[in-house]
């Protein structure tokens, strides 16, 4: 075997086996990060959901309040609103799912899913804690989930689901009176949810990774030729000529010129 071809077969299990664990380590990585900024783009909707909420008590509701005895407006519930808004925000983040996930809610769309209802006991269990993040596997796969809890902090809330006789009368007719009352100052009721599936992050990071894998790929494969042809100029072309250059002189051909240093 050639001293070249032995070089050869090194360099190449030394390159594949650098290859194999910078990908592995590289992979993880890109996942862990691809799913933390999924995860910060699930806080920002979130963040945007509660920003719409508050502004819908304290600037929204109060003005629509004496309209509410004689139609009931969606628009100044604060779940109705920040539903809608971030429905409309999906347009850019197609993926992402956002849900009022309430025990009893008025709105049968906000219901909790099984799930969903096991998050809302969790907070109830666990007052102090703000955030959950976890994954479940879904019917389309395995999903990410980050859920706040959502609490009856300002009485504004209890006029439409303290009891019946306190709700204003066009809400009654629209939903009737069966669902959406009984809640208490302080309580938690629900959780606002966001739901991504896991596809998102593995999706970003297979597209960085396959992009730094090429590179990488390509950066071997042109060290690997770079070093062939050194060593093929530099010490194997020498080595050879010395080789030939031996052979004469050992059966008595003494013309060929001295080697220069």
């Amino acid at each position: 075997m050639g001293l070249l071809l032995r070089f050869n077969l090194v360099l190449v299990g030394v390159s594949l086996a650098g290859l194999g664990a910078t990908g592995w380590l590289s992979r993880q990585m890109l996942q862990e990060k691809a799913r933390a900024q999924v995860i910060e783009d699930a806080r920002l909707i979130l963040e945007a959901a509660i920003a719409v909420r508050t502004y819908t008590v304290d600037q929204i509701r109060p003005h629509l309040a004496p309209q509410m005895t004689e139609v009931f407006l969606p628009q100044t519930v604060p779940a109705f609103a920040a539903t809608e808004t971030i429905n409309k925000l999906r347009r850019h983040y197609g993926d992402y799912s956002y849900k009022e996930a309430t025990l009893n809610p008025t709105n049968p769309r906000n219901r909790t899913a099984d799930w969903e209802a096991d998050v809302v006991q969790r907070f109830r269990q666990y007052p102090d804690q703000q955030e959950i993040i976890g994954e479940r596997e879904a019917s389309g796969g395995r999903s990410l989930y980050i859920a706040r809890p959502i609490q009856v902090s300002n009485t504004a809330c209890l006029q439409c689901h303290s009891t019946p006789a306190a709700a204003p009368p066009s809400m009654l007719k629209i939903y009737g009176e069966a669902n959406g009352f009984g809640w208490r100052q302080g309580e938690i009721v629900g959780a606002q949810i966001v739901n991504v599936p896991m596809t998102v992050p593995l999706r970003h990071a297979d597209q960085v990774f396959s992009t730094f894998m090429i590179s990488l790929a390509g950066v071997f494969t042109a060290v690997f030729l770079a070093l062939n042809l050194m060593l093929g100029w530099l010490i194997i072309r020498p080595i050879r000529r010395m080789s030939r250059t031996a052979d004469r002189i050992s059966t008595g051909d003494f013309s060929e010129p001295e080697f220069a240093e």
